[in-house]
């Protein structure tokens, strides 16, 4: 049966799909600017011809950032920090979010007020950089991973994705002799690659451009990507603002636009592959609850 819009769901479609078309510039048009601008010229970015096209093709940005030292030894603390921080914080996070997805299991509502809480208050950067010097992970890989290895947020979207599975699968598998640790791995999880997905994009992208942290609970020979490549562009500005002449400011400009698609580039990549599981798994954690 052929169904007709009427004229304001006509409206309605036109005025949605002009939303979004500028949402999608308005993300889009600085990434591509900053991208022009890294693989522009200076003299191109002086006399203001850049704006969507790179002018005069230069990739001496490129070359300058990629031959600094150790910051492929960077690059690779940042994939680690990324890819065993998101594999610990789900681990842990699925372990504490299934539990808390009983409802009659008791303890079940304090523990949901105080996950509630810590989302809101924090005990503030003196106290946990206390509390990580007296644990003895300061100047270790540990302090990137372990105590921002569960965040509220993503333990409540995971909690609400539990919540969504039918109670009737974990009744039939209680009845076939199944406990609920197998309950978890046999059934939950195989079923929860929308959940999970969302939860490690979530993460890993939160582990990837940390670099306070790595400030100021890591040695220089762990820094990560992000840290590294902040301290090239203030070294780069402060050369520029030094010296008072305009190459060199432009040529800071240029390193600045190079550095952020350096850094933003990989996590960027990895959205098209879990795009249909970061929709499916936003939308049950969301409504249920």
């Amino acid at each position: 049966m052929k169904i007709y819009a009427t004229r304001s769901s006509r409206i309605l479609d036109a005025a949605i799909n002009i939303v979004m078309i500028l949402t999608i510039l308005t993300c889009l048009v600085p990434f591509i600017y900053i991208l022009a601008l890294s693989l522009s010229s200076p003299r191109a970015i002086v006399n203001n011809e850049v704006f969507l096209l790179p002018k005069d093709i230069n990739v001496e940005s490129y070359k300058q950032i990629f031959t600094y030292p150790n910051f492929f030894t960077a690059y690779g603390n940042t994939l680690q920090y990324t890819i065993f921080g998101t594999a610990i914080s789900l681990f842990l996070m699925v372990l504490f979010a299934y539990p808390l997805s009983k409802s009659w299991l008791i303890g079940n509502r304090p523990l949901m007020k105080l996950v509630v809480f810590s989302m809101f208050f924090t005990g503030g950067l003196i106290p946990n950089y206390l509390l990580i010097s007296y644990l003895h992970l300061t100047n270790t890989r540990w302090a990137m991973l372990i105590p921002f290895a569960i965040n509220p947020f993503n333990l409540i979207l995971l909690i609400n994705f539990f919540r969504s599975m039918p109670v009737e699968l974990e009744d039939a598998a209680l009845i076939d002799g199944l406990d609920y640790f197998g309950i978890l791995t046999k059934i939950i999880l195989p079923l929860s690659s929308a959940g999970l997905a969302t939860v490690g994009l979530y993460t890993a992208v939160f582990f990837w451009n940390d670099w306070f942290n790595g400030l100021i609970y890591l040695k220089s020979s762990q820094f990560p990507v992000m840290l590294f490549l902040r301290n090239i562009v203030n070294g780069t500005s402060m050369v520029g603002d030094a010296a008072g002449a305009a190459d060199k400011s432009t040529i800071g400009i240029s390193i600045k636009g190079a550095v952020i698609i350096v850094t933003t580039l990989p996590i960027i990549a990895i959205y098209p592959f879990l795009q249909k599981y970061f929709v499916k798994g936003v939308m049950i954690g969301s409504i249920k609850g």
